[in-house]
């Protein structure tokens, strides 16, 4: 049986609340649709919070790794284009040695020989100093990635002076040091050959990891784009759907707010 109360309109309270609830909902999808974002406060997805935010943390460590990565590579060129250069003064060297080495060479032709064999191997020294190949089996590290020890590229590069090439003490000022000279910088010659092969090895190990660096970026980007972004075609039929609501709760409310007054009828 119908009850017709002045004291409490239960209709109304009834309106009250489902307006409520759909204000809230209402309030939600502008959020999400003007953010962008389907979690906006820890609230709508506490447990995918956490993961989206792990994914967020994954991809600003390995992009720092990037970065070092291109840093130990820039790094590794530079001591490549010396190294380059330095095997271009064993060529010369080489070259002045074998002059040197000939019989048909006057001393005066060796003394003036011998002088820019001096030079070349303190250039040699010089550019290999300014590189930084000057210490015996430098380490070379880089982090590159989130997994601990298994994110570090290392290795070894060897010095490329001329007392490690084994060259620091010759000279051509005769024909029999100048032939020893030729035997010894072609062994320092393969010796600079290891120290550059090294170096070439760590370039291609970096390269590779920045490549698989990159791949784990866009990976976790995406990964955490699926939990934290908001589907905006969903979004915004939510929205249209609580406008409807929203519109046709108030045009309730005030249908049930105009009941009581049709109970006073009752009384004239």
């Amino acid at each position: 049986m119908a009850s017709f109360s002045v004291v409490t309109n239960v209709a109304s309270i009834n309106a009250q609340a489902n307006l409520y609830t759909t204000n809230i909902g209402l309030r939600t999808a502008l959020t999400r649709v003007s953010s962008g974002f389907r979690i906006n406060y820890s609230g709508d997805d506490a447990a995918g919070l956490a993961v989206a935010n792990s994914y967020r943390s994954t991809v600003a460590i390995v992009s720092q790794g990037v970065r070092n990565a291109n840093d130990g590579l820039s790094d590794l060129q530079i001591k490549d284009g010396a190294l380059d250069n330095i095997s271009k003064l064993l060529d010369r060297l080489a070259t002045l040695a074998t002059q040197a080495a000939s019989g048909q060479t006057s001393n005066a032709s060796r003394t003036t020989l011998n002088a820019e064999f001096s030079d070349v191997i303190e250039e040699i020294t010089r550019e290999a100093t300014v590189a930084g190949v000057n210490v015996v089996a430098q380490g070379f590290s880089v982090f590159v990635s989130n997994n601990g020890s298994d994110g570090v590229v290392s290795g070894t590069i060897g010095s490329a002076t001329s007392t490690a090439l084994g060259i620091n003490a010759l000279a051509i000022d005769s024909q029999t040091n100048a032939q020893t000279a030729v035997s010894t910088i072609d062994t320092a010659i393969r010796a600079l050959g290891s120290v550059q092969g090294q170096v070439g090895q760590l370039e291609n190990r970096l390269s590779y990891a920045i490549s698989l660096a990159q791949t784990q970026i866009v990976n976790n980007k995406a990964a955490e784009s699926r939990i934290r972004d908001a589907n905006i075609a969903e979004e915004s039929a939510s929205l249209t759907r609580y406008n409807i609501l929203n519109q046709s709760g108030i045009a309730a409310l005030a249908q049930a707010n105009q009941s009581t007054s049709a109970v006073l009828s009752l009384l004239r």
